[in-house]
Parts: C-alpha cells; sequence; structure tokens
C-alpha cells in the first residue's frame, strides 16, 4: 500500500496576537475618522512591536515568522482592505526595530482604552528631547526607512518635521543630497549637531552649502543662457528656489537699485533672512568669478550696511552665486571677516554617491 504524501499544513496566526493587532487597527480607524492623522504611524509602529516580540517568544516561531507574516497579512487585508501586505507589514516591522526608543510614545493598552472616552492623541505619551514624538505622515517614514545613514536619517526627519516638507520636497532634498552638502562645510562637531537638532541659522557661515542645487530652473547646463535668462527663472520657480536657499528667507526684490554719486547700481537679487536678521543680496555669475566680482559684492553690502539696514538688524550677507569659483581667489581678495561668500551653483542633481565619498573623506581628515 502506497504512503499518503505528507502535506505541511500552513501555520496558523496565533490568536491573540491577530486579536491584538484587530484591536489595535479598530480603535485607530476610530481616532482616523476622528481626524487625528497621526495614528496611523503610531499604530504602525504598535503592529510592528507587536511582530517582533511575537517573533523573539522562541527559536522555533522566529523559524517560520515569515509564514506567520504572511498569514497575517491575509486575514488582515481580508477584513480591513490595503495597506495590511506582507510588505507592508514588513516595513512596519522595520520601521519598530528602527526607531525602537520611541516604545515610550505608545502602549497598545491604551491604544485599545479609547474606545472608552479618550482621544488617542491624549493618550499618547511622548519621549524625551532625545527621541522626538513621531511627526511625519507613514508615507514620509516608509522613505526615510530607505535612508541606512542613522545620522543622515535623523537629520531629514528633523528638518522634514520643522520645514513641513511634503514627501516630494523631502525626496527632492534627499535627491540633492542636502545632508552632505550642508555636512561639508563643518566640521565634526557640527555634522553631528545636524543630525541632533537640524539645520540651525545662529550665523551667516550656517547657510553656506555646497554647491546649490538649482534643477529645477529647467536650464540646460550645456546650453547657451544669459544671467537674464537665469535670473528670470530664479524669479518663475521662488519657491523652490527659496527651499533650495535654506530656511527663514523671504523675497524682497529683483534688481534692486540703488544710487550715488550720480551712478545706478543694481543688485540681482535682494532676500531677508527672518531667522538671522539680515539682508541677504545675490549677485548671479554665469562664468568663472573674479575679483572684480568679490569688490562689487563688497560695494552692495557696505551700502545696504550703512544706508538700508536698520540699528536692531544684523549685518548685511553677501552671496555671489557662480559656476566655478576659486577659493585661493575668495581668500586673498576678501578680509577675513567678510560677510560675503562665493558658492557655486549646477543646474542637475549631484551624485550623491561622490558627495559621500568626499564626506568620508573630510570626516576622515577633519
Amino acid at each position: 500500500m502506497s504512503k499518503k504524501p505528507v502535506t505541511t499544513a500552513a501555520p496558523s496566526a496565533d490568536p491573540m496576537l491577530y486579536g491584538q493587532l484587530r484591536e489595535l487597527i479598530l480603535s485607530a480607524r476610530v481616532s482616523v475618522a476622528r481626524g487625528v492623522d497621526l495614528i496611523q504611524v503610531r499604530t504602525n509602529f504598535e503592529i510592528g512591536r507587536h511582530i517582533v516580540a511575537h517573533e523573539q517568544v522562541g527559536a522555533e516561531r522566529a523559524a517560520y515568522g515569515q509564514e506567520v507574516l504572511k498569514e497575517l497579512a491575509r486575514r488582515l487585508s481580508a477584513e480591513f482592505g490595503r495597506g495590511f501586505s506582507l510588505t507592508s507589514l514588513k516595513l512596519m516591522r522595520q520601521f519598530f526595530l528602527l526607531y525602537a526608543d520611541r516604545k515610550g510614545q505608545t502602549r497598545s493598552d491604551e491604544l485599545i482604552a479609547s474606545a472608552i472616552g479618550q482621544t488617542l492623541s491624549d493618550q499618547f505619551q511622548f519621549p524625551t528631547q532625545a527621541s522626538p514624538p513621531f511627526a511625519l505622515s507613514w508615507s514620509h517614514y516608509v522613505f526615510l526607512l530607505g535612508v541606512k545613514n542613522t545620522e543622515e536619517r535623523c537629520f531629514y526627519e528633523l528638518e522634514a518635521r520643522n520645514q513641513s516638507w511634503t514627501l516630494v520636497e523631502l525626496k527632492r532634498q534627499f535627491d540633492t543630497g542636502l545632508y552632505e552638502r550642508l555636512a561639508l562645510s563643518r566640521d565634526k562637531i557640527g555634522i553631528r549637531r545636524l543630525a541632533q537638532e537640524g539645520q540651525v541659522l545662529e550665523q551667516p557661515s550656517d547657510l553656506l552649502k555646497e554647491p546649490l542645487v538649482l534643477e529645477f530652473l529647467g536650464l540646460q547646463e550645456q546650453a547657451h543662457y544669459s544671467e537674464s535668462d537665469l535670473e528670470a527663472a530664479i524669479i518663475n520657480e521662488i519657491g523652490r528656489f527659496l527651499l533650495e536657499l535654506d530656511k527663514g528667507f523671504l523675497f524682497e526684490a529683483r534688481q534692486k537699485r540703488f544710487s550715488f554719486d550720480g551712478e545706478h547700481f543694481f543688485v540681482d537679487l535682494v532676500f531677508y533672512n527672518r531667522l538671522l536678521r539680515c539682508y541677504v543680496l545675490v549677485d548671479l555669475k554665469l562664468g568663472k568669478l573674479t575679483h572684480q566680482d568679490l569688490g562689487q559684492m563688497q560695494m552692495y553690502v557696505n551700502y545696504f550696511d550703512r544706508h538700508v539696514r536698520r540699528e536692531d538688524e544684523h549685518a548685511t550677507i553677501g552671496m555671489v552665486l557662480c559656476k566655478k569659483k576659486n577659493e585661493a581667489l575668495v581668500e586673498i581678495t576678501l578680509p577675513r571677516d567678510a560677510n560675503i561668500h562665493a558658492q557655486e551653483y549646477q543646474l542637475y542633481l549631484p551624485s550623491k554617491q561622490e558627495l559621500q565619498r568626499k564626506l568620508a573623506e573630510w570626516t576622515g581628515r577633519a
């Protein structure tokens, strides 16, 4: 008599685990209906926590955890619809593992207790300053899960929260290597501070990043265009240019005219930074930086300091944006305490790999 083939039954999801996740989702959906948007992030964090805790019960369970996740995904999707696929559950698990230090923000019994009257936002316990509360959408955090460097991930989370970046803006800043561009102008302590506090503007040098990336202007790198074309393109995309410049910038004027000794002079772009409380003058140069460009900006800055800024405002900052700068020329032309900076710009996205390589070299010898 032939033996019947042995079939292995698919593992059933632990009833207690399934019940816990079910209660989490039900209570979360009540709160979402009340307009509590961040509850999805906190619920997904709790789902990840329960999954990890379930896996840690014993080696045998961990061995077939993948099958358990598949079964959970099937049952949760059948009852609650989209958002609980196997991929989604894996992301929630990864989310908890990366942000486990924030487990003081949520507790499953508090989530469940919301059904008896308190809103979830009232019940969440916010962590210490070293571990900031979740403040972004789930889509933001899914993107951040792909940022491998811990300090870089912390920086982008802080900046996205502090500047209310949309997901599109967050992706753009990551693609342009904002973290690396800022870090390259700082020492090791300054780089660490980026991860702990985000970008803090306290002095003119805090504005510097190299290069400025203006890919959103739509100008081709090899095409012929004038300084007026560059200026017009910036004005047309002023919102995105302000985002690239950095936080606190307000646009004041284009081709700002001032006169003395019967001559008229024009500053290409005039901004005001409300955080530093000072004017920021921008001059656009297509070619290689010259000492005449720096001297001209020094004259603009002197005029604003003497005739425009108020006594309660800080010294004017001058920025010359150019395609190619010469550090030695800048150093020999300007006084050491000059409030003038030359910055390169480029019309295409930089290579993050190249920026990371430069940063590794810089921190290695800093």
